[in-house]
């Protein structure tokens, strides 16, 4: 067996404390189980998940804690009762690995409020009582196929940003050709509600705090309309921002019986009872989606060519990654590591990857089926580069 598969050795990168800073780290994943799929990682988007847990904001994190839960790659292994995958098959997890299986939820394919818990893909308690770890290493275990020639550096943020804002479409009906989408807030989630929008034939407006975005908005993401204050347009709301915010505002502009789907966390949710009273309106929430709805979506982006606004830079960045995202310095949230060139050495903790980017990562729009769109390398990793070493990836 493969000394990378489930029974050998991991490299990482983990936060060992609060801190949230990253070095590298080895350690062992459990065995491949007979039902389980070991997977070589490719690439791992950045949530804003990895800064929650590497930094314990919410006081549970089991360090150390290696984070990611947007991970794409290539079947290494599968166990002897799986029957959906094959050695070399592209595949990703998102952010769970296992449910209970058995109560209503998961019978009906919405596993993620499986009424036991799900078993979350890092800092979560595995089935054999281990911690589990994420994405910001070379292998792990998968649950989701990646059509073929979809790239995977772009299927990496689908499995978190892109299922968070499909799932509420969908289970709301706003796939239906001349319904109206409005969207609040402009970043990883936001923008992919704007391409799903479009795709389902909606009249899609956006709402930003930010008019410096109204342009790649209208231009790039082919949004309808574009405002900054309250429009008096009929519509219903995806709201993706997780910042505070008025929500009787917003309630306002949706029809009769109308729905806001929230799928950002602000601190707090404020708003006068006569904005769900007058006109039977609704607040929904939303995570992401199980399995099957995951598929679904991978499929419809394969279809349609829909592909994530991404940057890609080098594992060895992942610190400076998760800083820009706390300063908002990223464009539109999804960034995606290539992780098979992880340093398999221990830094005694500490993380020598805390210098300047160089050269300054740049924003470009490529279009391509082999490539996604708004694909960008940085740090010497180009085109010609990722594609051989994906091959080789392939190949091994």
């Amino acid at each position: 067996m493969n000394s990378e598969t489930a029974e050998g050795n991991c490299h990482g990168w983990a936060a060992r404390d609060p801190s949230g800073v990253l070095s590298p780290y080895t350690f062992t994943r459990r065995a491949l189980g007979s039902d389980d799929v070991s997977i070589k990682i490719t690439h791992c988007g950045v949530c804003y998940g990895d800064v929650v847990w590497t930094r314990n904001k919410h006081g549970d994190a089991l360090y150390p804690v290696v984070p990611g839960h947007e991970i794409v790659g290539i079947v290494l292994a599968v166990g002897s009762n799986v029957q959906r995958f094959k050695v070399g098959d592209p595949v990703g997890v998102g952010t769970y690995v296992n449910s209970c299986r058995d109560c209503e939820f998961c019978n009906g394919g919405r596993d993620v409020y499986c009424e036991k818990g799900i078993t979350y893909t890092f800092n979560g308690i595995d089935v054999d009582g281990t911690v589990t770890k994420g994405g910001y290493s070379t292998f792990t275990v998968v649950h989701n196929r990646i059509p073929d020639k979809y790239p995977l550096a772009s299927a990496a943020p689908l499995l978190c940003a892109g299922i968070t804002v499909y799932s509420p479409m969908m289970h709301h009906k706003m796939n239906q050709p001349g319904k109206s989408l409005g969207v609040v807030g402009l970043g990883g989630l936001g923008h992919m509600a704007v391409k799903f929008g479009k795709a389902f034939g909606l009249k899609v407006t956006v709402f930003s705090t930010s008019i410096s975005k109204k342009e790649e908005a209208l231009s790039l993401l082919g949004a309808d309309n574009f405002v900054v204050s309250s429009d008096q347009d009929q519509m219903k709301v995806v709201d993706a921002a997780s910042g505070d915010h008025s929500f009787d505002l917003f309630m306002s502009l949706l029809k009769n019986t109308g729905v806001l789907a929230l799928v950002g966390f602000p601190s707090e949710i404020k708003l006068n009872p006569a904005s769900l009273l007058l006109g039977m309106k609704t607040i929904s929430g939303s995570v992401v989606g199980g399995p099957k709805e995951i598929q679904e979506m991978l499929d419809f982006c394969a279809a349609k060519e829909i592909y994530p606004n991404i940057e890609v830079i080098p594992i060895q960045y992942a610190n400076e990654a998760l800083e820009r995202l706390i300063k908002k310095d990223v464009k539109y949230r999804c960034m995606s590591f290539p992780v098979y060139n992880i340093v398999p050495h221990e830094k005694g903790g500490k993380s020598n990857s805390r210098r300047k980017l160089e050269p300054k990562i740049r924003f470009e729009e490529q279009h391509s089926t082999a490539v996604p769109s708004a694909y960008t390398y940085t740090n010497g990793l180009t085109q010609a580069r990722y594609l051989k070493e994906l091959s080789s990836m392939k190949n091994c």
